[in-house]
């Protein structure tokens, strides 16, 4: 699909001014030409976005529809100039974010402060879901992502790695003893993420185990497993950016360390897909990514 900036200017300023010809001037068209752009438009999309009349236009429904992207493409593009020109008061509007609860609180409220300090004039409207959302239907510009990603048209960036480790208190291990193999695990007490129940871990030299986890509780959320396993309850999988902290502080062990976890998982931002990139999410990504990577490199970098 071929949309032209003037076309879509043109396009607005006849809604809003409800006269062919006189935005026609504006953009120093003939009233042919501009009623000749107004209908190529129409033709490109395959709708009819005017009703005319010899007084004046008015919006069909699907003109109405159409005028919020319109409105959003051109305010993309002349965001985006401004944003090359290093103009950064000129970084505007509202950013629509999906983020699970715990990564959000860790890794997006601590920065937004400072990021609006350097665009004042961007807003967000963060959602704080675990459940995965339908980011083009429901209308968001960025939504932050954990492990493998599903096959889909959505764009991605990869913004940091999101290493998994089995991790219990001392406490625990002084009670039940050291898992030796992966296949011990199975006589364990495991708290599965999500209902994650076949943990996959690949030794040093490449092979892969499987092994059934099974215990009292299973949680969807994350900073719960990390409060469980220090509590003593048994072995958990979880986020490196999660138990960084209580590694470091020694209030958790990681068990079995010469195994990683498979699939590899990493921290991904998706957006919807066909969209040239709208300046405010590059500035927010590019943050973004910066903070979350020097934050992680600090909860557990040495881990790692």
């Amino acid at each position: 699909m071929n949309l032209e900036a003037k076309s879509l200017a043109l396009f607005m300023r006849v809604a809003a001014l409800g006269a062919i010809g006189r935005a026609g001037m504006e953009f120093n068209l003939s009233p042919t030409n501009a009623s000749q752009r107004i209908q190529a438009l129409e033709a490109e999309l395959g709708v009819k976005l005017f009703h005319r009349t010899t007084r004046a236009v008015s919006l069909t429904h699907d003109g109405q529809v159409f005028i919020e992207h319109a409105r959003r493409i051109l305010d993309d593009i002349e965001e985006t100039r401004n944003v090359f020109k290093g103009d950064a008061m000129q970084v505007q509007g509202t950013l629509k974010v999906a983020v699970s609860a715990s990564f959000g609180r860790h890794y997006l409220v601590p920065f937004v402060p400072e990021l609006l300090r350097l665009y004042p004039n961007l807003k967000l409207d963060i959602d704080f879901s675990d459940k995965r959302v339908d980011i083009v239907e429901q209308g968001f510009d960025v939504a932050f992502r954990m492990g493998e990603l599903e096959s889909s048209s959505l764009l991605a960036r990869r913004i940091d790695d999101c290493p998994m480790v089995l991790v219990a208190s001392p406490d625990y291990i002084a009670r039940v003893g050291q898992p030796e193999t992966v296949e011990c695990l199975a006589n364990h007490a495991c708290i599965p993420f999500e209902r994650l129940n076949t943990w996959r871990l690949k030794d040093r030299q490449g092979n892969l185990h499987e092994v059934f986890a099974s215990g009292p509780v299973t949680i969807n959320w994350g900073d719960a497993i990390s409060e469980l396993v220090e509590a003593g309850v048994g072995i958990g999988l979880a986020a490196l950016w999660h138990v960084g902290p209580a590694l470091r502080e020694g209030r958790v062990v990681q068990v079995l360390p010469e195994y990683s976890f498979y699939p590899e998982t990493n921290i991904w931002a998706v957006r919807p897909p066909g969209r040239l990139t709208p300046a405010r999410v590059k500035v927010f990504l590019d943050f973004m990514e910066q903070k979350i990577r020097e934050t992680n490199r600090m909860r557990y970098g040495d881990f790692f």
